[in-house]
């Protein structure tokens, strides 16, 4: 067992580092694709809403522990703020059982507050929501929708938004980008539909977008379209919408939001949150 006295410092985005990450992530979670350096690089670094916010726990040349947030933009209550979505955390077996999640996240959430964030969302699964929950102070806001859509929207319903992400052509460019993952992206009416394969076989996850995405074609995929997230602005019940099973969700899909600043509402309210897989990216 490694014996060396941990020392906790600011997550980083230089090759060594996400080396490093990449290392711990395959081995907590199994490799693929998504935790390889390159993948890493161009969520932690790439992005241009900004680099990672995280902190890291080392025993000397052994990384213990690792969290990550990664900077977005959003509308909240018509105003532009800006954000962190809780991402990547792992800890080494060997370090395991030592509060190290939580130390790494207040840590990571004072960074985030002294560098103008205004607030911290998430999707956590049934292991680490009663953490958040809990010790940590987010508001669970809601399960999200996840089902299969007999038909997709060709426009936005019109709805009161509390909270939506801000999708402008740049930052699609960057999503769509990702080394990890192969999109589909479709202009329907007055959105672009961008589908992504999941892990469910001839099921393709889909999230809509007012921006418009260099490349997109004009016909819809063959295979069924499943949609992950809340939006008062789809008419989910219109479109057909069948809920999946909880045996086939990849995840309970808990919603938690924490404020960070002032500007921030102390709390969301699911009926008027927009939120898809493009925003909290399971794939």
């Amino acid at each position: 067992m490694n014996t060396a006295p941990l020392q906790i410092a600011p997550s980083r985005t230089d090759p060594a580092a996400l080396g490093a990450y990449s290392g711990l992530l395959s081995a907590v979670f199994g490799a693929g694709p998504k935790f390889s350096p390159e993948a890493l690089a161009w969520r932690y670094l790439d992005n241009p809403a900004g680099s990672v916010v995280g902190a890291d726990a080392w025993a000397g040349e052994t990384l213990a522990a690792h969290y990550v947030t990664c900077p977005l933009a959003a509308t909240v209550e018509g105003q532009g703020l800006k954000g962190l979505l809780s991402l990547n955390t792992a800890t080494h077996p060997d370090f395991q059982g030592q509060g190290l999640f939580t130390r790494l996240a207040r840590q990571t959430y004072d960074q985030g507050t002294e560098l103008g964030h205004d607030f911290v969302i998430g999707v956590a699964n049934a292991q680490s929501t009663p953490g958040f929950l809990g010790r940590l102070g987010f508001q669970h806001v809601g399960r999200l929708d996840a089902g299969l859509m007999v038909r997709t929207p060709r426009r936005f319903e019109p709805a009161e938004l509390q909270f939506s992400g801000s999708w402008d052509a740049a930052a699609l460019a960057w999503r769509l980008a990702n080394p990890a993952a192969a999109y589909k992206v479709v202009r329907r009416g007055g959105l672009t539909a961008v589908y992504a394969d999941t892990h469910l076989p001839g099921v393709r996850c889909a999230g809509f977008v007012a921006a418009e995405a260099e490349g997109a074609g004009a016909l819809a995929p063959l295979g069924l379209t499943l949609f992950l997230g809340l939006d008062p602005r789809i008419p989910l019940r219109r479109l057909g919408f069948v809920p999946l099973p909880d045996r086939f969700r990849p995840s309970p899909l808990n919603l938690i939001y924490r404020p960070l600043s002032a500007r921030a509402p102390r709390s969301l309210d699911p009926r008027a949150t927009a939120i898809s897989f493009l925003d909290f990216d399971p794939y």
